[in-house]
């Protein structure tokens, strides 16, 4: 089968969304299937080039920055995409197309589906579901609404990666039948280290901005100066001279780093150097970072939210707490702080439940089964 994957990120550039791109690109081809994947060209990175048996098709959408976008370079990506999908139907026809969120890649595969035929699936991963972080996107999912309701509704199927997501999706258009394919997570990579427990060294990894709920950790933890601790912080984004300030203003630059990006095997060490993940977030699809984090053997202490309590069992591999909570945060992270043999316990009950549940393979699986058979050709004989 030929599939085409678009998708405005894709690694080293973009968050989740990407990876989890990448990742399902690498298993599909691995299943025996035809994988062609158009994304966003950024710096210096080839036009085209062959990944693991996919290959890779970047076009020019005014991306100016790793980590994210605005509004003007999704509506470029919207066009940019839309055109050259159909160019490339003319030289190499998918039999379906799977679109990385409705708004922007949704409508380069409507508009395939429109002039070609090609069946296509949508993809929600949480900035394209009305409203998801309506302080980011409400102005945005209202303009876009009409257009969002037209590639869900002719979609051969739309697919969200958690059940959170898919009572949103619903909740906006409930006509549209929406089935869930949760993340998976490299389980090879990420895997268990012989991690020292004491003192406790806390991690979290995602982007730095609102969403993610990093100035709620760090105000739990200037309540904390008593207990010994430490905490590194993987990632950058606009909110980032904010908690530097209030790092300094409350004295704890020896206890915070500030790591910005780190790929590959940095990234895997930042997680077997770490003993507890810590993902205050206050909106997610389905988070890969904490799916890395439990498949590393990390206990984790995550917000209530849709996502994140999907995969954390509070109590058994985690807490959950009360999303826009510092206070109860702060008494979770008191919990685990001083109990180093609870935070073990934890960390084994979490890789062994992604073990079970979560992989590429399977939600790769789960996407193929879903996949419109394609036509044979009529013969005249």
């Amino acid at each position: 089968m030929r599939i085409l994957i678009i998708n405005s990120e894709y690694p080293p550039i973009g968050g989740g969304a990407g990876n989890a791109s990448a990742n399902l690109a690498s298993q599909l081809a691995a299943l025996g299937q035809e994988v062609t994947v158009l994304t966003a060209h950024f710096a210096d990175l080839p036009a085209e080039e062959q990944q693991g048996g996919v290959r890779l098709l970047r076009i020019r959408a005014m991306r100016r920055r790793r980590e994210r976008s605005n509004a003007v370079e999704q509506i470029a990506f919207m066009l940019s995409s839309t055109l050259k999908t159909l160019r490339l139907l003319r030289s190499w026809r998918p039999d379906v197309i799977l679109a990385f969120f409705g708004i922007p890649s949704g409508l380069a595969a409507w508009a395939a589906c429109r002039v070609a035929g090609v069946p296509y699936l949508v993809s929600l991963r949480g900035g394209d579901v009305p409203g998801f972080r309506p302080y980011d996107f409400a102005l945005y999912h209202r303009l876009a609404a009409p257009l969002i309701r037209v590639i869900w509704r002719q979609a051969a199927h739309v697919v969200a990666n958690s059940a959170g997501l898919k009572a949103l999706a619903q909740a906006f258009d409930p006509v549209v039948d929406i089935p869930v394919i949760p993340n998976g997570v490299d389980l090879q990579r990420y895997q268990p280290a012989r991690r020292v427990w004491e003192p406790a060294h806390l991690l979290l990894v995602g982007r730095l901005v609102h969403q993610k709920g990093v100035d709620l950790l760090l105000k739990a933890l200037a309540g904390l100066e008593e207990q010994r601790w430490s905490l590194t912080l993987v990632g950058d984004g606009p909110q980032r001279p904010e908690l530097q300030a209030f790092v300094e203003a409350h004295c704890l630059q020896e206890r915070v780093r500030f790591a910005s990006w780190l790929e590959g095997e940095a990234l895997v060490q930042a997680y077997q150097q770490a003993n507890l993940f810590v993902f205050p977030s206050r909106h997610e699809g389905m988070p890969n970072a904490v799916l890395e984090a439990m498949s590393a053997g990390l206990p984790v202490i995550a917000s209530r939210i849709a996502g994140n309590e999907e995969l954390v069992v509070d109590g058994e591999t985690g807490l959950l707490v009360p999303p826009e909570d510092a206070n109860a945060l702060r008494q979770a992270l008191e919990t685990l702080l001083g109990d180093a043999e609870l935070r073990q316990r934890m960390g084994v009950a979490g890789r062994a439940r992604v073990e079970e549940r979560f992989s590429w393979r399977r939600s790769a699986e789960a996407y193929l089964a879903l996949f419109p058979v394609p036509q044979s050709p009529i013969s005249n004989s």
